[in-house]
């Protein structure tokens, strides 16, 4: 008999091109664990991706299902990858077991085209092969049913410049591929009449709607872009490559100095007795992947072959494990993440 499932958590995915490959490990690890149910989900670009397929596989068929159909959704990725991904690692540094893309002549003509052109120039047609794998992949009329696991996905209003977090009853291949939208690559996309851009912009990934819809107070961010790093970046690429993180980790930073503002209201007495109701006293968890992405650049996000992605699979899978080993016993009871030391 299944062990009965003890501890309820959110899961927060952050987006981050092929490298969503190692969140993809890490889902399939604690979807795994017996121990662990899932309450919500919230995601941004590749994040959305992933949170979509795990949302629609729990529905459908529990975490087996939800194991599926992330197996089934990143080799639909890969298979296409093979025809539509403008990059192509050169021959000899896959051989030599090399992860970025950064020399690779098809890269550097990609780079070239989307600086000189925008995409209603070179794809007219708006030509976008993940539109054709979440169809395949996700039926998202039974997704938007389902209601047990809720699902929460950013993207950035074009017009606004605020973010738009959509929900279950929301859920589409629109609502994904908004949230999966670099500006440089495909059209903005439209939804009700407002236009779209990736939602790692403003929301990478949103943490506030658990405070509201989430039964559970533990938030599990699965990290793909690093947060720190000791080298001073001096190459075009290396510059290139630091904006990138810096700019997608910025708004989740913010939340999470928010939280931890509140718990420190909360620890010193600063809020009467009549009013600590009113705040929730959020635990915060971090599946610190990124720190396995630290020797990845910007142009290895475009990376579809197989082996690459299963490669990060893998390394997501060995990371979420040692984490369970470590905090299992904090999920529940407190957070694993000192944020005052973090902000200090």
């Amino acid at each position: 008999m299944a062990k009965a499932k003890t501890k309820n958590i959110n899961l927060a995915f952050q987006g981050g091109g092929a490298h969503g490959a190692v969140t993809w490990g890490v889902a399939d690890r604690l979807l795994e664990d017996d121990r662990l149910e899932i309450d919500a989900i919230s995601g941004s670009s590749a994040g959305a991706v992933n949170a979509a397929a795990v949302a629609y596989g729990l529905h459908k068929n529990g975490c087996e299902g939800a194991r599926e159909t992330l197996d089934r959704l990143w080799k639909s990725i890969s298979d296409a990858g093979r025809y539509y991904s403008p990059v192509r690692a050169n021959p000899f540094p896959i051989s030599a077991g090399a992860n970025d893309l950064v020399n690779a002549f098809s890269y550097r003509m990609f780079e070239t085209v989307t600086r000189a052109l925008s995409p209603y120039q070179f794809n007219p047609f708006d030509i976008n092969p993940l539109r054709d794998i979440l169809e395949t992949c996700i039926d998202f009329k039974s997704l938007r049913t389902c209601k047990t696991t809720k699902l929460f996905i950013a993207a950035t209003n074009v017009r606004s410049g605020k973010v738009h977090v959509f929900n279950t009853n929301d859920a589409s291949t629109d609502v994904v591929c908004a949230s999966a939208c670099l500006p440089f690559l495909f059209k903005a996309v439209e939804i009700d009449g407002e236009h779209y851009w990736d939602g790692g912009y403003m929301g990478n990934p949103v943490l506030y709607p658990f405070f509201y819809e989430a039964k559970s107070s533990d938030i599990v961010i699965v990290h793909v872009n690093p947060i720190e790093r000791e080298e001073l970046p001096k190459t075009s690429s290396e510059i290139m490559n630091r904006v990138n993180e810096i700019s997608f980790n910025s708004s989740l930073l913010r939340e999470l100095r928010a939280i931890s503002f509140v718990h420190k209201l909360l620890d010193d007495g600063w809020i009467k007795d009549e009013y600590r109701d009113r705040l929730r006293d959020i635990r915060i968890h971090s599946i610190r992947s990124d720190l396995a992405l630290a020797d990845f650049d910007i142009s290895s996000k475009f990376r579809t072959d197989w082996a690459f992605l299963t490669k990060l699979k893998e390394q997501g899978r060995e990371i979420a494990n040692a984490w369970l080993d470590e905090n299992f016993e904090m999920l529940g009871n407190e957070s694993s993440v000192d944020l005052q030391q973090m902000f200090a």
